[in-house]
């Protein structure tokens, strides 16, 4: 069964980046700190990136993540999603207006605007098929930015809730969490490594 999943690094204070993020600087001050996890050696945060990117039939992201990807400072064959640990899946990118071009053209982007449920039911069309294809069960991965993540959620839309906690307080930046109804998680696992803490919650209403 395809399940909506959101995974995405966040501060000891909630922030999912630093202050004044923007295209060339995509994490803001200090927020590449976020993410050390994903390029540490650690044998268990390898294996969090491993599974995470090998489960991916499809990706979503909002418009201003996809804008720094998609930037002059964004991915390369070296720092894309999953770099040498995945295929490339499908993006389903929520905005309110596509771009007017696409400087990586070898991904397969899709372009929605008529909100989050429809970006969800896009991506998971796109991860079925590609389980069919495959023969084996894939997810879909809501990887951010924040407000994308954080939207998703107050829908009710997110079955699998992945933090990567980092031991690091930001003090400014974008939130993760602004309120919205409440939302009861159901712990699964906890995995700590010197670089994070990656807690697994499901979500169940």
């Amino acid at each position: 069964m395809t399940r909506i999943i959101a995974d995405i690094s966040v501060s000891l204070d909630g922030f999912v980046t630093g202050p004044d993020p923007g295209p060339r600087n995509g994490l803001g001050t200090g927020g590449e700190a976020l993410h050390t996890w994903a390029f540490s050696d650690d044998p268990d945060d390898r294996r969090v990136l491993r599974e995470a990117t090998a489960r991916s039939g499809a990706v979503i992201l909002g418009r201003r993540l996809f804008d720094v990807v998609d930037g002059p400072e964004g991915w390369d064959d070296s720092s894309g999603y999953g770099a040498g640990e995945v295929g490339k899946p499908a993006f389903v990118v929520l905005t309110s207006t596509p771009p007017t071009s696409v400087r990586l053209t070898d991904l397969d982007w899709t372009f929605v605007t008529t909100g989050p449920a429809d970006a969800v039911a896009t991506a998971r069309e796109r991860a079925e098929a590609a389980s069919s294809a495959g023969g084996k069960d894939l997810d879909v991965i809501l990887m951010g930015g924040g407000a994308t993540v954080g939207s998703a959620l107050e829908a009710g839309l997110v079955d699998v809730l992945s933090l990567h906690l980092a031991p690091v307080v930001l003090g400014a930046g974008t939130p993760l969490f602004t309120g919205g109804a409440p939302r009861t998680l159901v712990q699964r696992s906890v995995i700590s490594t010197s670089t994070a803490t990656h807690l697994t919650y499901d979500v169940s209403g």
